[in-house]
């Protein structure tokens, strides 16, 4: 079955290639064979990856989900499920995936919200397959706006949440483990033997009303430029090699 859902409304899909011309060379080096896509968290921008203009050309994708078994998650999973080929929920850390199972797992905005961050990208690249390609979409958690999403009331999240999702259930968890920073994600590429082929910073959050903004420049500067108000999403191409040799870049 060929998946060309588009998955939920995001405040942070922004236009370019980054994401899908990896995974389009990908899937024409694979000479025209079935591709596989696993999704992991039910927020991620799916059309990011340009699998409808895959499916347009003739390809076949199939595309699963996964994400943990909570209310925001399995509520949004409900509205959704009839775009995906496979829905998976349960604990992270343990939820059955098929080893080397996909070609490409694309993680967004999953990390910031979820605690034990490298069991979960564990699990997620033990689902890939050598030579596969692990997308990343997160929150960074050195950035202001990371450090306001921990500390806002809970009104203020929720308020926030229905201005930039509207009719998306949430707000979701704002755990922000220091794994999802791009220092946690270099760090677990190395020790994993991943090569990062590719990083970019996004500054995503322009809806945010004036005041947020301001407070986002104030704590840049209080931070003296340590919490990042000129990016809040750190997006990586990562290669799980066929050679466990293989060195690892990470420019």
């Amino acid at each position: 079955m060929t998946t060309v859902g588009d998955g939920i409304p995001s405040a942070s899909v922004t236009p370019g290639r980054f994401f899908a011309e990896p995974v389009r060379d990908y899937v024409l080096a694979g000479l025209r064979r079935p591709v596989s896509v696993l999704q992991a968290g039910c927020l991620a921008p799916l059309r990011e990856l340009g699998i409808g203009a895959l499916a347009e050309d003739g390809f076949e994708v199939t595309v699963s989900v996964v994400d943990a078994d909570e209310p925001a998650a399995r509520e949004v999973l409900a509205q959704t499920a009839d775009a995906y080929d496979g829905v998976i929920v349960g604990d992270l850390r343990t939820v059955p995936l098929p080893p080397r199972g996909f070609d490409v797992v694309y993680c967004g905005h999953l990390l910031e919200r979820v605690p034990h961050v490298e069991l979960v990208l564990d699990r997620l690249v033990g689902a890939l397959r050598p030579g596969g390609l692990l997308l990343i979409r997160v929150t960074d958690r050195d950035s202001s706006w990371a450090l306001l999403d921990r500390t806002l009331p809970s009104a203020m999240r929720r308020a926030i949440w229905r201005r930039l999702r509207p009719g998306v259930p949430g707000p979701f968890p704002a755990v922000y483990e220091k794994g999802a920073t791009g220092r946690g994600i270099a760090s677990y590429a190395l020790l994993r033997g991943l090569v990062i082929a590719q990083r970019r910073e996004d500054h995503t959050l322009g809806r945010l009303p004036a005041s947020l903004r301001f407070a986002s420049a104030v704590i840049t500067w209080a931070s003296h430029g340590r919490l990042a108000s000129q990016h809040d999403a750190l997006l990586y191409v990562i290669r799980k090699p066929e050679d466990r040799s293989a060195r690892v870049v990470t420019s």
